[in-house]
């Protein structure tokens, strides 16, 4: 049996679901899972966990087979979330549920996308994921047949609404989950989800490197000029001094996350004893985030995503690849806010007639398309369209 902390959450104390649910036939509950452990198999057999497999994380609808997807990167998130969890004694399943669900609510082509369907409701409200996260998994997920949405447990959705940390203006994604189901927004969220957050960071800062090398957007020695990544090699090349560079790479990534995860899991102890966090009600009302690196890391860190933003993120063939991204996400919007019998059907009988409801449906539809779904519903409504190398 796993013994957890003190202030690790506890599925028997869960604050329970918007909606109460009988047990089937009135008998045993479906095996032997709590309710963190319900909440992340839902997750994994829900839609739109599976259309993750099709959404861009670095680079958009690779043709590649050895690039990362949503799907992917969801999945190293939960693997680095999970070791994390058990090694500071929370709850593992809690974490994992964070981990896998945190992009559930990426439009098609990333935050490309999701520039262009802000724009699109700028009059409506705009569009932020984390927001349209919450929408999906509460009301557009619809597997059960006595209500809407996942019925998801309070501390799943508590931990995905405040995945960055508390929230003090809710954006109206937000706000309406939030009034459905009062979601606690100003305080910390439980250090599950401080842990899921963090995992996130670790996963992108790293594995994006790998796809930056292997799509040749990146070179070692551009990298090696980040001064953590620098003392890493050195280190990686003392121990294999007779292995060529080239298969270095992985072990490289390997010590670099090994490294956040220590000094993570080290500092988030010593602020737990500093602070005299004893329950996980302690850790909501401490007034900070107790789940992070040391200064020092948290330095190093962020040079290494000043450099992936200036020398991956904003690469030149990745802001052509945004450009047209927008322009698809764009031109859908348009074309179903023109003509909406161009919805399929379902949609289409369910449109609402007065705004910013019926934006805000036809945004729902957009930001469920996979990168390729888009393309071609862009090219069958809209025109043709030409894409850039890698499509």
């Amino acid at each position: 049996m796993t013994v957890r902390a003190r202030w690790a959450s506890d599925p028997a104390n869960s604050r329970g679901r918007l909606h109460v649910e009988p047990r089937p036939d009135g008998g045993a509950e479906r095996g032997p899972r709590d309710a963190f452990q319900r909440d992340r198999d839902r997750i994994v057999h829900s839609i739109s966990f599976r259309r993750l497999r099709h959404k861009t994380q670095v680079f958009m609808a690779p043709d590649g087979d050895h690039f990362r997807v949503r799907l992917t990167h969801s999945l190293e998130v939960a693997q680095i979330g999970r070791v994390i969890a058990r090694t500071l004694g929370l709850n593992e399943d809690l974490t994992e549920a964070l981990c896998l669900a945190h992009d559930i609510g990426h439009p098609p082509f990333g935050h490309a996308g999701e520039d262009a369907l802000k724009a699109a409701l700028a009059d409506h409200g705009g569009f932020d994921h984390n927001g349209h996260t919450l929408r999906a998994l509460m009301w557009l997920e619809s597997p059960y047949p006595r209500w809407r949405g996942l019925n998801l447990g309070w501390e799943t959705l508590e931990g995905l609404a405040k995945h960055n940390g508390p929230v003090v203006h809710p954006q109206w994604a937000l706000a309406e989950a939030d009034a459905a189901f009062p979601l606690d927004l100003a305080r910390y969220s439980s250090l599950e989800a401080q842990v899921a957050a963090i995992a996130d960071d670790i996963a992108y800062d790293n594995h994006d490197i790998d796809d930056g090398l292997r799509a040749g957007l990146l070179s070692l020695d551009a990298i090696l000029s980040v001064p953590v990544v620098a003392q890493g090699w050195d280190a990686v090349r003392a121990r294999f001094a007779d292995c060529p560079p080239e298969r270095l790479i992985g072990e490289l990534i390997r010590s670099q996350i090994g490294a956040m995860v220590n000094d993570l899991i080290a500092n988030t102890r010593a602020l737990l004893t500093e602070g005299r966090i004893e329950t996980v009600e302690d850790v909501r009302a401490a007034g900070q985030c107790l789940a992070c690196f040391s200064a020092p890391m948290r330095d190093a860190e962020r040079a290494l995503k000043r450099f992936m933003y200036a020398e991956l993120y904003h690469h030149p063939r990745q802001l052509e690849a945004a450009e047209m991204a927008r322009t698809v996400v764009a031109g859908l919007f348009a074309a179903y806010a023109d003509d909406p019998r161009r919805l399929p059907g379902g949609w289409r009988e369910t449109l609402p007639g007065e705004e910013p409801a019926r934006a805000r449906h036809i945004a729902d539809f957009i930001a469920g398309m996979t990168d390729r779904y888009a393309v071609s519903r862009y090219r069958e409504h809209v025109g043709p369209i030409v894409l850039p190398d890698g499509f």
